[in-house]
């Protein structure tokens, strides 16, 4: 049976060019016939970056299934976030509403409402962070506290490439009517990047941690029987701990004056905490070496921001002559001045890690200056 289509969903699908008439669970198309030419590439690239991530998880699941734990616990928690917010019919009468609807891509799921390069985008892209800050050793050397917050500020970036471009590409469209959907930067609702970008990977790479990563650390990683169970935590609580620690946002949707200072803490937290800290443990790193070297920074990350500066590229003109955010096609923009910073910390961050050498001895727990 197909599922309802509220005013607000059927609104926003008639924008992006297509109707809620769809009955199947998945839905097949040709990516040659999407809206946008953009869209079989950001489709094929999150896939790529989330087939990578497993490939190298399952290659070293026996010594370190750190990997293969944050990859299962990225997809549930991909699941667990993104459905609330695309069947309507289940949502619209509750405090969330419809908060976005997505354009139809290859391969659809929920009657064509959510697309599966967005699964796949939070395996590929919190793998990538999760792996640029433990490579830099701060989990070793500041805990699995600190070193979540650095891997939601890295995360924040490397998404926010990709949140600020998807509108106007007609990759996605916001409802600006709902009040949760406020206050944004250009288009981009600062609520749902701060949420979903920022504080729940942080979420998944603490409870990670805490319950794989340590084990490995003591040289006593858990059996295939210990990481089920272990992973299965991590996935039931890290959206419950996003749901936890974004609740002042919630609360303060309609007051907002109240929502910006909360936003702004949240962020300034993650960002006063984690930049000095990436920055003085790559000094120590690039000097003794790191003890967890990543071909899944080096290439995924490498191709991830090949692609997007393309993308962007490719979409910079319109930006150029859009009006009130506006382009001349209809579609809103995204925050240039956000993306162009997180492109270049992403990129800092790629790089840098690319960079180490692998070392074979203890990493020293140093006395940082």
């Amino acid at each position: 049976m197909m599922r309802a289509c509220p005013a607000d969903f059927a609104r926003l699908a008639g924008y992006l060019g297509f109707s809620c008439d769809d009955e199947s669970w998945v839905k097949l198309r040709n990516p040659l016939t999407l809206a946008h030419w953009t869209m079989p590439v950001v489709e094929l690239l999150m896939l790529v970056g989330a087939a990578l991530a497993l490939a190298y998880a399952l290659r070293r699941v026996r010594r370190d299934p750190t990997g293969i734990a944050i990859w299962l616990a990225s997809l549930v928690y991909a699941v667990a976030t993104e459905l609330p917010r695309h069947p309507p019919d289940i949502f619209a009468g509750t405090r969330l509403g419809v908060m976005l609807v997505h354009n139809v891509f290859s391969v659809d799921f929920v009657d064509g409402r959510l697309p599966l390069y967005i699964v796949a985008l939070y395996p590929a892209t919190i793998t990538l962070a999760y792996d640029i800050v433990r490579a830099t050793g701060v989990f070793e050397r500041r805990g699995a506290v600190v070193g979540a917050i650095c891997v939601g500020f890295v995360h924040g970036c490397v998404y926010g490439v990709f949140d600020h471009l998807g509108p106007q590409l007609r990759w996605w469209v916001w409802n600006t009517a709902n009040p949760l959907n406020h206050p944004t930067l250009g288009c981009v609702p600062v609520s749902s990047w701060v949420s979903l970008a920022v504080v729940g990977p942080a979420a998944v790479a603490f409870l990670v941690h805490v319950l794989v990563g340590r084990r490995v650390a003591a040289g006593t990683p858990p059996g295939a029987v210990s990481l089920a169970w272990r992973t299965a935590v991590v996935s039931v609580l890290a959206p419950v701990l996003m749901g936890l620690f974004s609740l002042p946002t919630l609360l303060s949707a309609h007051h907002s004056a109240t929502q910006y200072v909360v936003l702004g803490v949240e962020m300034a937290i993650f960002t006063f905490v984690a930049v000095p800290v990436l920055i003085q443990d790559w000094r120590i790193t690039r000097r003794v070496g790191t003890q967890h070297p990543s071909s899944y920074v080096r290439v995924f990350g490498v191709l991830y921001l090949l692609t997007f500066t393309v993308l962007w590229l490719a979409a910079l003109p319109d930006f150029a002559g859009a009006i009130d955010g506006v382009t001349g096609a209809g579609t809103p923009t995204g925050n240039l001045p956000c993306a162009a910073v997180c492109f270049v910390i992403a990129g800092y961050c790629v790089a840098g890690v690319s960079s180490l050498k692998p070392t074979t001895a203890p990493a020293p727990q140093e006395v940082l200056r």
